[in-house]
């Protein structure tokens, strides 16, 4: 795969952090890009058919949403420990005088896929993923991050239980749509599947940006000498085994208009994490929810991320989640902010910059 098509963190400029006006259409196609884009020849048919308008119009609005940055692309999401991939959540304390500078560290390694400032003690808050093979490993991993970066604590935060990953931001609800509950779904499967050289080769001939044309995947399909029929059919398998979440579109959260993100985090009897979570998850402003591990120092189990308009607005969706369970006393939850976006990419797999990087500061 080139390398030329290895997203470029950028940190947050004032040029495309304002949200835009939207129409009712852009609104729509936007619900429709992130939950409902199909696996087939021509989908931005089938979204055009679902949105009452032409394919030709669909595909002019996706591209315009493109270019001014709203969309950041659409793109295949790959699960990450189905494919075998160590990956976690990491809290680090750093210097708060100069974060970028640890941030810099951080966000070299290509695992690397968010990494945001929070108001919280441990101030550091990203996403890191090792390959199957990695000489490494995630341990070794982070404490060469951490040593490198001059992180005083590091707190690992793996997955214990999956209970919600999908980055869907309602784009035509109100308030009151995004503290709805929805039917709450049981813990996602975190187990490696099995995969072989073909699904590699799928995975990096359609990884990354995806063209806005009538048929997207028949270029990935072109690539790989079979044709666009075999190409999806095996996608859709892919889908089967949990390989391949969805192709969706990734949105700027702050130019679509969602301005705040708060991670709410909640202590949660152990014995009542599995109920409790099942009904954050299905919170529809919620975008994430997991079961972590506890320190002494940190006796949140449950994590939440709520997405919203405003600050108020995520502030409402959390405290819902609080009215709701009953979790409202001091020290039994708390809400981090982002104040900055140190990096967001789309984690690409089976590249060589997860190696180059372990030659550079493992020598291995």
């Amino acid at each position: 795969m080139s390398d030329s098509r290895l997203a470029t963190p950028k940190l947050r400029s004032r040029r495309y952090g304002a949200a835009i006006p939207l129409d009712e259409l852009d609104r729509r196609l936007l619900n429709l890009m992130q939950g409902k884009f199909p696996l087939e020849p021509r989908p931005y048919a089938r979204v055009a058919e679902l949105a009452e308008v032409d394919e030709a119009t669909v595909m002019q609005r996706v591209q315009h949403l493109l270019d001014e940055r709203i969309i950041r692309q659409v793109t295949p999401i790959f699960d990450t420990r189905a494919l075998g991939y160590e990956s976690m959540l990491v809290a680090a304390k750093v210097d708060a005088d100069n974060p970028h500078r640890a941030a810099k560290v951080i966000n070299a390694h290509p695992g690397v896929s968010h990494n945001y400032l929070r108001n919280h003690e441990f101030n550091m808050w990203f996403t890191i993923a090792t390959e199957p093979d990695s000489k490494l490993g995630l341990e070794g991993t982070l404490q060469a991050l951490a040593q490198e970066a001059g992180a005083t604590s590091v707190r690992q935060l793996p997955t214990l239980k999956l209970f919600k990953i999908r980055m869907d931001l309602e784009m035509e609800g109100d308030t009151s749509a995004l503290a709805a509950q929805a039917v709450a779904a049981d813990p996602v499967e975190l187990e490696r599947q099995p995969y072989d050289d073909f699904d590699i080769a799928v995975i990096r001939a359609l990884q990354g940006d995806m063209a806005v044309v009538q048929e997207p995947y028949a270029a990935a399909a072109a690539e790989l000498g079979v044709t666009q029929t075999r190409f999806l059919d095996h996608l859709a398998g892919m889908q089967e085994r949990g390989l391949l979440r969805r192709v969706a579109a990734i949105l700027y959260h702050r130019r679509a208009g969602f301005s705040a993100n708060g991670m709410g985090v909640w202590k949660v009897p152990e014995e009542q994490i599995l109920e409790v979570g099942r009904q954050m998850a299905a919170v529809r402003g919620i975008s994430h929810c997991y079961q972590r591990p506890t320190y002494a120092d940190w006796p949140y189990s449950v994590f939440t991320m709520a997405h919203g308009r405003s600050k108020e607005e995520c502030d409402a969706i959390l405290d819902s989640i609080a009215t709701t369970h009953g979790i409202e006393g001091p020290g039994e939850r708390a809400t981090l902010y982002s104040s900055t976006e140190f990096k967001k990419i789309r984690l690409l797999y089976f590249t060589d910059e997860f190696k180059a990087w372990e030659r550079e500061h493992a020598g291995l």
